[in-house]
């Protein structure tokens, strides 16, 4: 299975553009599947080895400062589309980033930390952005904290948790997930084609008539992943890794985007980070190719 790595993403996406309306009802599963996705890794990781950095807290500052500063800028000509920008890119690092980082050669412990800093920076900073932009302007400030944080706890700090107890008290139980990590892979291929079926049936059902809405929204969602990516590989690049930088900045959790745009702004404001889903996942299988292919020229 490890030559045909590189086709998985591509497959995954196409079955879910062509089976769309059905793969959307497997749409509660994806929770389920992060959850796997991340205890597989955490089981794996040294956690004496987290260690914040200078690189976090440029990555956390881009997300801060540019997303607030796009949305001030776009507003005036279209509210929708501003707030689109504004949960794509401020939304935090996928919860499943570590698995193609590492397969690409990122540093484990370090894209971890950021997956940790990222989603406690969005946690904090996510309830101030909405008390003044969105649909719920008077909610109080730590009622929207609590509700962001119940969406990002059990997925990303409770499997780490587990993982915890597991490599302290059950070693053997520990070196066997450890054995079978290569799985969580496959497991964040069916959680991308659900992911990529949800977003194109979203798009169906609510493109009438806003066509030119949804157009907006995913050329900026293309130039924002465009911008994201090689800005998080630049920063990566100064502290020593430009694959974990360039995936803690471009892979967003485009899960919990769409989830923030339902419940705080405009829905249709979710095509942003609806859209953003396909094209990350486009060049991380793109970088997958090439990273394979690369192996394979060194091996001969």
């Amino acid at each position: 299975m490890q030559k045909y790595r590189s086709f998985i993403l591509p497959i995954a996406i196409t079955i879910g553009l062509f089976f769309h309306h059905y793969i959307a009802f497997l749409t509660p599963a994806v929770p389920y599947l992060i959850f796997s996705i991340l205890f597989f890794n955490f089981t794996a990781l040294d956690f004496s080895k987290l260690k914040f950095s200078m690189m976090d807290v440029w990555l956390v500052l881009f997300q801060v400062v540019v997303s607030i500063s796009c949305y001030a800028l776009i507003s005036p000509l279209n509210e929708v589309v501003a707030q689109g920008v504004l949960i794509g890119v401020l939304c935090p690092v996928a919860a499943a980033v570590v698995v193609i980082s590492c397969m690409l050669g990122a540093n484990r412990e370090r894209i971890t930390t950021y997956t940790l800093v990222g989603n406690a920076m969005v946690a904090i900073v996510a309830p101030i952005y909405f008390s003044f932009i969105g649909t719920h302007v008077d909610m109080p400030f730590f009622t929207s904290l609590l509700l962001i944080f119940s969406k990002i706890f059990p997925i990303i700090v409770l499997p780490m948790i587990l993982a915890i107890i597991t490599q302290k008290f059950m070693p053997k139980v520990n070196g066997f997930f450890v054995r079978y990590g290569f799985l969580s892979f496959y497991l964040w291929a069916m959680a991308l084609t659900v992911t990529i079926g949800q977003t194109i049936d979203f798009i169906f059902l609510h493109g009438q008539g806003n066509t030119h809405i949804i157009l907006w929204l995913s050329a900026a969602s293309l130039i924002a992943c465009v911008i994201q990516f090689a800005f998080g590989k630049k920063v990566g690049q100064k502290y020593g890794d430009k694959i974990a930088g360039g995936q803690a900045l471009g892979q967003r959790n485009t899960a919990l985007a769409i989830w923030m745009s339902y419940t705080y702004l405009d829905p249709l404001a979710s095509i942003f980070p609806a859209t953003y889903s396909i094209w990350q996942n486009l060049y991380n299988s793109y970088q997958l190719w090439q990273h394979d292919r690369a192996a394979k020229s060194e091996k001969h």
